[in-house]
This record gives C-alpha cells, sequence and structure tokens, in this order.
C-alpha cells in the first residue's frame, strides 16, 4: 500500500478491507480510496443515527472508535436509509449513492467470506440505485487535429508524444505514466516490415499489447535522444536517486517518471490554447476521443474491448450508443427536418 497514513485513523476491519482489495484485488489507489471515503460517510452516517457523534460537522466526524460489534449490528435498512440520507441531505446523484451501494456489498462480502463475521451478508440483497448511462464528451477529428497543432509546453516533444499516444492508443492515465523503455519493443511481422508494439498495465495489473500506428512512432522516435534512452545520460541530467535510475518513458524536468498530475496539467494547457478549454474535457476524455474516432472509423466492438482493455464488451458499448447519438442529432440537424405536411383543401 503506498499511502498507509491515509487509513491511519480507520478501524481495522475497514483497514484490512482495503488492503485486501489493493494488494489481493489490485485496485488501483484511487479505487481503494473511493472505498474507503464511502464507508467513512456510511460510518459517519451510522454514528449520527444512533446519536454517538461528538461532531456537528459530518465531514469531521471521527470513526476510529467504530468497533466490530458496531459493523455488526448494521442490517439492510441502515444502508437503505444511508443512501436515502445521501440523496436528500447530501445531493448525491445516482451514480454516487450506486458507488456507496456497491462498497458497502464489497465491505460485508469481504466480513462474511474471509473476516467470517456473518454467516450470510446482511447486504446481500441490497438494491443498487442503477446510474442512468451517461454518453462519454469526447473531441471530433477536427478538434482533435487542432489540439496537435497547439503543443506549445516548455517540452514539446514529450508532450506531443503523450497526446498522440492518448488520442492514438485510446490508454488510460496511469497505463500512460507508467510506460517504461523496456515496454516498447520494435520487431517485424511476416512480411519483414517494421512493427512496434508496447507493452501497457491496465486494471488489476492486466498486462496488454498495443501496436503503435504510424503517428504513433514517428512522434515516438522525435521525443527519445540519448537522454531518454541512455541510462548513464540520465545519472548525469540529475537523477534523485543515482542507484535506481528509472526506466520510465516520460521523464519529468528532473528526470523521474513524470506524474499522473503533470500529464493532466499539460492537457489541460493544450486544450486551453486550442481554445478547447471550456468543453469539460481531461485526460480521459482523450481515451474516449480515440475510442469514438476507432469505432467511428470502421474498427469493430470487440477489437475496440480489447485495444482499450475493457473486461466486458457491454463496457465498450457505450461507444456504438455515441455513433447512434451522432446519426440521430444528423437526422434532427437537417433544415426539413420540421417541414410539414401541406394543409389539404
Amino acid at each position: 500500500m503506498s499511502d498507509k497514513k491515509y487509513y491511519d485513523n480507520a478501524p481495522q476491519s475497514i483497514k484490512d478491507f482495503v488492503y485486501y482489495e489493493q494488494v489481493v484485488k489490485a485496485r488501483s489507489e484511487l479505487t481503494v480510496k473511493n472505498y474507503y471515503n464511502d464507508l467513512k460517510s456510511f460510518f459517519r452516517y451510522y454514528k449520527i443515527s444512533r446519536n454517538l457523534a461528538k461532531e456537528k460537522d459530518f465531514s469531521e466526524i471521527d470513526i476510529s472508535d467504530i468497533t466490530d460489534d458496531d459493523i455488526k449490528s448494521v442490517d439492510l435498512q441502515d444502508a437503505q436509509e444511508f443512501l436515502i440520507f445521501m440523496q436528500t441531505k447530501k445531493n448525491n446523484n445516482q451514480k454516487a449513492r450506486y458507488r456507496k451501494a456497491v462498497t458497502l456489498r464489497q465491505f460485508y462480502k469481504f466480513l462474511t467470506n474471509n473476516k467470517h463475521l456473518f454467516e450470510v451478508s446482511p447486504m446481500i440483497n441490497l438494491e443498487l440505485p442503477t446510474p442512468k448511462p451517461a454518453l462519454p464528451k469526447f473531441l471530433t477529428l477536427e478538434q482533435s487535429l487542432e489540439l496537435l497543432v497547439n503543443v506549445d509546453t516548455p517540452d514539446p516533444k514529450r508532450d506531443y508524444c503523450i497526446i498522440v499516444f492518448f488520442l492514438n492508443c485510446g490508454m488510460r492515465l496511469s497505463e500512460l505514466v507508467g510506460i517504461n523503455m523496456s515496454d516498447i519493443r520494435k520487431t517485424r511481422n511476416s512480411a519483414g516490415e517494421e512493427i512496434y508494439s508496447m507493452k501497457v498495465l491496465g486494471k488489476g495489473s492486466k498486462e496488454r499489447i498495443i501496436y503503435l500506428n504510424e503517428a504513433c512512432i514517428n512522434a515516438y522516435n522525435e521525443y527519445i535522444s540519448p537522454d531518454i534512452t541512455d541510462v548513464e545520460v540520465r545519472r548525469e541530467k540529475g537523477m534523485r536517486d543515482m542507484s535506481a535510475p528509472t526506466d520510465a518513458l516520460f521523464l519529468s524536468r528532473r528526470r523521474t517518471r513524470i506524474s499522473n498530475r503533470r500529464v493532466q496539467q499539460v492537457v489541460e494547457e493544450c486544450l486551453k490554447k486550442s481554445g478547447l478549454g471550456n468543453l469539460g474535457l481531461s485526460v480521459h476524455k482523450l481515451r474516449h476521443t480515440a475510442a469514438t474516432l476507432m469505432y467511428q472509423n470502421g474498427v469493430d466492438v470487440r477489437v475496440l474491448k480489447d485495444v482499450l482493455g475493457h473486461e466486458n464488451l457491454n463496457t465498450t458499448q457505450i461507444y456504438t450508443h455515441v455513433s447512434n447519438a451522432q446519426m440521430e442529432n444528423a437526422m434532427n440537424k437537417n433544415p426539413l427536418a420540421k417541414v410539414e405536411p401541406k394543409d389539404k383543401k
């Protein structure tokens, strides 16, 4: 666990759960933090509902004194009333309440199967407030091209390569930041043509291979140079830990692996310079853009599933809905769309 201090004040059973989810189930650190925050909210509500909270501010209620007896006293009605409380008092939307319900089910499943606190989980029948599927935001082809010509940053070759990888490979932020030099391989196919492939580490520590197209190869070759590829040069350039130079592909100004936040800042900066800064776009929207453009240009949804690293096809199907919505919008924009039949005389 890379951030154990974050869970210092958690009751032991909650610590056991979050450690299990990250170490055994290989959940991302962000997912595990979300689980913990959801459980904090639930047990803050628990203390309010039983008049145990000394603090008036909900966000300040301490749950470190929650015991296994408290956890075992919770029933299905507590969970249902908690979700109503979060909707009416905390303005949680359906998506937020869905996640909290999933967290409770996962937590009590863990307590039942792994810690044996229950014979049957009290949350087994907790219904999930299924969120309405939202169509992903994405850049059009024209907007994508505009973004690529507006990479005007202190490290333009690196940042151009980053954006090209996002727009062409549809990778997640954590996957891009985690790319190592050794993950990119140059080989030849059966026709003797030179090809590049890249190994990325996706959700649940699952590896997949992405084949780089011409734009990615060109951006990569423009970016790499002796100070990027040569370990000794990296040392000379000012690595913080001289004994363990990083194998990271994308480096910070300090010659260490670039951070998630710095990549987000680069994308935000380039979107702003492209006149796209007010559209609510983000790094993840570049992943949506890659997926949408590939689907619109004939990539089979089953192939797209593997490119994106989705576990099941249902997750990928949203991009087919995007296309359907666009077709509906195109029909409605036809200037004849609202022509009414001539009155019969």
